[in-house]
């Protein structure tokens, strides 16, 4: 564990292999580097919400269109707007759940104390990232460069902890876990819709099936 207790907070003097495997992977102490990853997530964190804040604007602008429509019985324009409605909503949700997934991340990795923390958090972490990367693609695509960048950073945390440890990643555990975070992030974003989220009118309701509460 000295050794660990080292590389946690101290940098090490580098053999020519290890030189050699750093610079190509960045490296240094884990302490440092987890504290980088934990701000980098709290950035896209920050951006989710106002992603959020945007879409619940957008949602309540189409909605009174909806309902403006029906008033006029313009049930055309009505189910064009329903449609667009049920899209926004369905971004929502997947932003909503990326947050709530990353904000558990960021829990688990301030708990990080020891070597076998590291290898425990991160290696479900990964797995949750690598899905939020994949789903926010087509609502922010511009995140997925940021989201990439820490998780190449945590994949190099990782194999530094396994190796200095001896640890054997264990990624099916870990894919298990991974999913119970994601699952417990999209129901708690879809009760919060239902929660803040208005119903359409009756006479619309039929649009649910095209996804508006999904």
């Amino acid at each position: 564990m000295s050794q660990f207790t080292s590389r946690w907070a101290k940098p090490q003097t580098a053999g020519l292999g290890e030189r050699i495997r750093e610079s190509v992977r960045p490296a240094g102490p884990l302490k440092p580097r987890l504290e980088q990853a934990t701000r980098q997530i709290q950035v896209q964190v920050s951006r989710l919400d106002q992603t959020a804040t945007k879409l619940r604007e957008r949602d309540s602008s189409i909605f009174s269109r909806v309902v403006s429509s029906i008033q006029k019985h313009d049930m055309d324009h009505a189910t064009v707007y329903a449609n667009e409605l049920s899209e926004v909503r369905k971004m929502h949700k997947m932003v909503s759940s990326a947050k709530l997934a990353l904000e558990q991340i960021v829990l688990r990795l301030n708990t990080v104390q020891e070597l076998g923390d590291v290898v425990v958090t991160l290696t479900p972490a990964m797995a949750v990232i690598k899905n939020v990367k994949s789903g926010l693609t087509s609502v922010l695509p511009e995140a997925e460069h940021e989201i990439g960048e820490i998780s190449g950073l945590l994949s190099g945390i990782l194999v530094d902890a396994g190796q200095m440890g001896g640890y054997t990643l264990n990624f099916e555990a870990a894919g298990e876990e991974a999913e119970k975070i994601l699952g417990e992030a999209s129901a708690v974003a879809e009760q919060r819709m239902k929660d803040k989220f208005p119903d359409l009118p009756p006479t619309i309701q039929s649009s649910d099936s095209l996804g508006l509460h999904s």
